[in-house]
């Protein structure tokens, strides 16, 4: 959102009042976090004592929750309504800073990170990562804004007009600056598609049905990570609204509607340094379930399916010898107009449980399509509102609507009974031999809603998501145990990155759009989220064979992965043989990668580093990955570069060094960028120097004992010892050290 014309003026309608000094700046222990500063920010110099009359403040409070973290507070009035932040798993009881105050200012410090705010004027709020500075709060940052017309105001459309999902109408506004320095990138915001590095864009924190190929998002997570060595979590789940350069543009600015912003600081100083604090101030990603990581193979969207074209997709898929282990049904399982009744459509599935039974013979895990609304002609509809389940309106009527479900209602999974009501239809599929739930939709959440608990409309439009994806989770953990629980979920904003997996959403069948699907998957690994998987070959509209076949070795290099479309199946042979062939090509080499992808989904869950991980993170003192989103690590060591053309030309960038092609053996010297074709049965993809890749035994299935039959390739380029831990499923490991000196694999 933007408030100025220009750099000296504001826009008409706009007033707007500074944090102009630290006036006084108190040490205190009465803070959210203990221990902590008070600052008295007025709006204007000081002079003389009548100075202090009719003249408002900003009441900037620093404080710390975990150690390399600080919190900061900036309230115009401290008793104003403010919606209250996300949930904070991680922060410690006690606080974690350590405050003092001078005749030259005050100091928060909360391990490698320092907060300094200068005495006097001008405003000047600084922090430091291990005594360098990184970035800071200066002159006309901080602000408390008045708008009169908020027409006059330019921002992005949030949300859907036409659906009345559109971010709220509010007339005050808290703001805050934080220095943009040279050469410093901003990466993170959610799964965003378009450009991966944020500089110059406006972005809103409002989650949408929009789409891949748009401006919106599913996932929206207000955190941002700079390569400058500290990453930024404004604590609030509402609107928040970003400008990161574009408006001023040595600046991030971000700014919330109401009396009061609150936002966290978090030291690196390196990329994983950053996730890692913020994973456990908001959640640590957990451990799933092996056997997720294996190919999952839908019924896709509209098309025509029961059991026996299930049966026929499940054993030609054996017959060619490509491994599934999920099969997915989705939302024709049950009758049209009655999602969700979570009962299978007897006219197609006449005997579900059955079914259910045979496709566990085959080895296989169930998954089935969900949604949080109860459409009008389900059965569940009358129950859910007699009980008062279902959001109401503010005359105390059922909220409902007719975009996508006939009269639909939605779930207040504010109210505990409705949640453990809702629970309930998810506990009789999982006792009937579901496994696993794909948790669709969540975005468009009204506003002209009252809540069982009284939330702020503002404030659930992003997080329902959360409280619906942690209800189906929560089922999953009870029934399943720690470890099995397993979701595929489209929406998710701050903390969602305990409830995995997350996918794409709807893309198009285009090389364009795979390689925006790649974009939204990189930009939300930078947003602390581990796990991530995507629609092969695309969701609306059919691929032709290329694309196809690209899309499938791009899906099966990375940790979950999915064949699933609109209006078409997704199995190989329909496409071409060679399709075939190469689907058997990417699901093998997966299930021998399978040490290495478990191991790294195990340092995920201790340290939130993803597993399929932006250049950024692995390499973050390297400048020639500034910019990089066609490539990808995969674990610390295997580099990915996806081809988006049917001719098979690719360019990527290696980092310095002696890397080896994992499928040809071939050795090349990094430091620069490499231009190959490619045929559709390969695809860049290189081991970093010295690495040491667990790799297993078995190419049929993705839960088996690694050890058994294990091989440790050895890559040269490295020096000195490495030492690998395998572990196993079933919770065995073994630690290897290897010499890497003259090493040849």
């Amino acid at each position: 959102m933007k408030f100025t014309d220009g750099f000296w003026q504001l826009r008409p309608g706009v007033t707007a009042l500074y944090a102009h000094e630290a006036y006084d700046i108190c040490e205190t222990d009465q803070t959210v976090d203990g221990a902590g500063l008070v600052i008295t920010a007025p709006t204007a110099a000081i002079a003389k004592r009548g100075d202090v009359l009719n003249r408002p403040v900003l009441t900037v409070t620093l404080s710390s929750p975990l150690d390399g973290v600080v919190r900061v507070r900036v309230a115009h009035h401290i008793g104003g309504a403010w919606h209250g932040g996300f949930d904070l798993p991680g922060a410690v009881d006690a606080g974690a800073g350590t405050a003092s105050v001078d005749e030259n200012g005050g100091v928060l410090t909360a391990g490698p990170l320092s907060a300094r705010v200068t005495a006097g004027a001008p405003w000047n709020l600084s922090f430091d990562v291990n005594g360098t500075r990184v970035t800071g709060s200066g002159g006309r940052a901080q602000a408390y804004v008045q708008v009169a017309d908020e027409s006059q105001i330019s921002h992005g459309v949030v949300g859907n007009a036409r659906t009345g999902t559109t971010a709220p109408h509010a007339h005050t506004f808290v703001r805050e600056q934080l220095d943009l320095g040279v050469g410093e990138l901003i990466y993170g915001l959610g799964e965003r598609f378009g450009p991966l590095v944020k500089n110059g864009q406006s972005v809103d924190i409002w989650n949408a049905d929009g789409g891949t190929s748009s401006e919106q998002a599913y996932k929206n997570v207000p955190f941002y990570l700079s390569n400058r060595g500290y990453g930024v979590l404004v604590n609030d789940p509402g609107h928040v609204s970003y400008e990161i350069g574009s408006e001023a543009v040595e600046r991030v600015q971000f700014s919330v509607a109401g009396e009061v912003l609150e936002y966290f600081v978090l030291a690196g100083p390196t990329p994983k340094q950053v996730l890692d604090r913020y994973t456990a101030l908001t959640g640590r990603p957990p451990v799933v379930p092996a056997w997720s990581y294996g190919l999952w193979l839908s019924t896709s969207f509209t098309t025509d399916y029961d059991e026996a074209t299930v049966t026929s997709f499940v054993d030609e898929m054996a017959r060619h010898e490509l491994p599934v282990s999920v099969f997915h049904f989705d939302c024709f399982w049950m009758r049209e107009f009655n999602w969700c009744d979570f009962e299978w459509d007897p006219r197609v599935f006449p005997d579900p449980t059955g079914m259910l039974s045979r496709l566990r013979e085959k080895d296989l895990r169930v998954c089935v399509w969900i949604n949080p609304y109860i459409a009008q002609r389900s059965p569940l509809f009358a129950e859910a509102a007699a009980q008062g389940f279902l959001v109401k309106r503010a005359d105390g009527s059922v909220w409902q609507w007719d975009l996508w479900q006939a009269g639909m209602g939605l779930v207040d999974f504010t109210n505990p009974d409705a949640t453990a009501w809702y629970q309930g239809k998810l506990r009789a599929l999982v006792d009937q031999g579901v496994d696993c739930f794909k948790t669709d939709f969540g975005e468009r959440i009204p506003l002209e809603v009252e809540w069982f608990d009284g939330s702020d409309p503002s404030r659930m439009h992003n997080l329902y998501t959360q409280l619906y994806n942690k209800a189906v989770h929560d089922v999953l953990v009870d029934t399943k145990g720690e470890g099995e629980a397993v979701l595929f979920a489209r929406s998710a904003t701050a903390g969602g990155q305990s409830m995995p997996v997350h996918w794409g959403g709807d893309s198009t069948s285009t090389f364009e759009s795979m390689a925006e699907t790649l974009r939204g998957g990189l930009s939300l690994a930078l947003s602390g989220f581990a796990h991530w998987s995507h629609d092969i070959g695309g969701f609306e509209g059919t691929p032709d064979a290329a694309v196809f076949k690209r899309w499938t070795a791009f899906g099966l290099l990375g940790s979950h992965s999915r064949f699933h479309g609109s209006g078409s199946y997704r199995v190989p042979w329909a496409f071409d043989e060679e399709a075939v062939e190469v689907t058997r090509v990417f699901t093998h080499l997966k299930m021998h990668l399978m040490p290495y992808l478990y191991a790294a989904s195990l340092e995920a869950a201790s340290c939130g580093t993803p597993i399929m991980r932006p250049m950024q993170v692995e390499f973050p003192d390297d400048p020639a990955v500034a910019y990089l989103d066609r490539q990808y690590m995969l674990g610390a060591d295997i580099l990915v570069a996806p081809v988006f053309s049917a001719a098979g030309d690719v360019d990527f960038y290696l980092p310095a060094g002696r890397w080896t092609n994992l499928l040809t053996g071939e050795e090349v010297l990094g430091g620069a960028w490499r231009r190959e074709q490619h045929g559709f049965a390969s695809l860049p993809l290189y081991v970093r120097p010295g690495a040491v890749i667990p790799w297993g035994a078995r190419s049929d299935r993705p839960d088996y004992d690694y050890l058994d039959g294990l091989r440790l390739r050895v890559f040269p380029g490295g020096s000195g010892t490495r030492t690998v831990t395998v572990a196993t499923p079933a919770g065995r490991s073994a630690e290897f050290t290897v010499d890497l000196a003259d090493v040849t694999e």
